[in-house]
């Protein structure tokens, strides 16, 4: 939620900054510039009075420039190029009696007091005031413009992130609930119970952890755990899991339940068609700056082109690989292959990243 009085309060506090440094540095210049005519001291006591009328008199200018702001730009232009010159009038009458009044001290040559004397001098400084005035405005629209716009992206970027996580579930829910029905059927309450139980773990899991952080691959492991216990009940010693993670793994970021579909996947269609079971390994390995994640079974395989599957209607690979790209652009590989002697093997190489309690 945007801070509106925070916002103002910034707002204020840059315009009195740039407003009261930009005639200090008016007066700065005008002193600088006094050296060359050999000015007497008194002269800085009149640099001081018309830096600070200039720095009242353009005040004015702000609440009136806001007033126009929202004008047709010939409109707009108009009241700028008008009010800068009004302001000048009087900024050149000040300046003209702090000269002959204070430093001449009464001092009357033959030339007489010409009010309006360096009008236009005035009037280039005040345009000069009032260009520097819109541009510091529009500078600070584009750059809300930008930051919305950004914020636009990165919220349907979390979006699209948070769709494909959410998708998967209705696959594994459905699929989870049609064997715990079929247990009830069999009068299996025990185990009925079991599974609905480690289903509530499994599903808090997935809802409590926002998909677009990453997690330490060991809650992954958790979560997964929990997911092939689930798994064991419909297949029971039909499905052997093998895990092979490296130590210096275990606190590597990784996509929330970024390897729960591909062993879904392995699940469904290598151990389910093979009539004695199948294995599925899984396997963490640190490779330089990268994380080596991989997923392979000894079922029927599948037919590979172009590095895809060739399966109809498949959710899970084509999710993973968006969510990869949307969360590591072009710094990530994920490639199906044919296992050997039999089956399929998924690798995925991220960035190694670690928790901060491990920097």
């Amino acid at each position: 939620m945007i801070n509106w009085q925070k916002l103002i309060v910034e707002k204020e506090r840059l315009f009195w900054i740039l407003h009261t440094g930009g005639w200090l540095g008016f007066g700065l210049v005008y002193y600088l510039g006094s050296f060359l005519d050999d000015k007497r001291d008194i002269w800085l006591f009149v640099i001081l009075l018309n830096s600070y009328a200039g720095w009242i008199l353009t005040i004015p200018l702000r609440y009136i420039y806001r007033k126009v702001w929202h004008l047709k730009p010939l409109q707009t232009l108009t009241w700028v190029v008008v009010s800068s010159y009004v302001v000048s009038l009087f900024w050149a009458v000040i300046r003209n009696v702090n000269y002959w009044e204070i430093y001449k001290h009464g001092y009357r040559p033959d030339e007489q007091l010409m009010y309006l004397r360096g009008t236009l001098d005035a009037f280039v400084m005040i345009i000069c005031w009032s260009g520097l005035y819109f541009g510091v405005r529009y500078s600070r629209v584009l750059q809300k413009e930008k930051q919305n716009a950004l914020s636009a992206t990165t919220m349907a970027h979390q979006a699209h992130l948070k769709m494909l996580r959410y998708q998967l579930n209705p696959h594994f829910l459905f699929n989870t609930l049609n064997a715990i029905s079929t247990l009830i059927l069999m009068q299996d309450n025990k185990t009925a119970d079991a599974m609905v139980s480690r289903l509530s773990d499994f599903l808090r899991y997935s809802l409590d952890n926002d998909p677009i952080k990453k997690v330490a691959l060991k809650q992954e492991i958790q979560a997964i755990d929990l997911y092939l216990q689930i798994e064991k009940v419909r297949f029971a010693e039909r499905l052997t899991v093998n895990w092979d993670v490296n130590d210096e793994c275990q606190n590597a970021l990784v996509p929330s339940l970024i390897l729960q579909p591909l062993i879904e996947n392995s699940i469904k269609y290598a151990i389910s068609k093979l009539e004695d079971g199948g294995c599925i390994n899984i396997s963490a390995k640190h490779f330089g700056r990268d994380l080596l994640l991989e997923v392979t079974d000894n079922g029927p395989g599948a037919e590979i082109k172009h590095g895809q599957l060739k399966r109809q209607n498949g959710v899970g690979l084509p999710n993973i690989q968006e969510r990869l790209n949307a969360l590591y652009h072009n710094d990530y590989s994920f490639v199906v292959a044919q296992n050997q002697p039999k089956g399929l093997k998924v690798s995925i190489r991220i960035p190694f990243e670690v928790t901060q309690d491990d920097q």
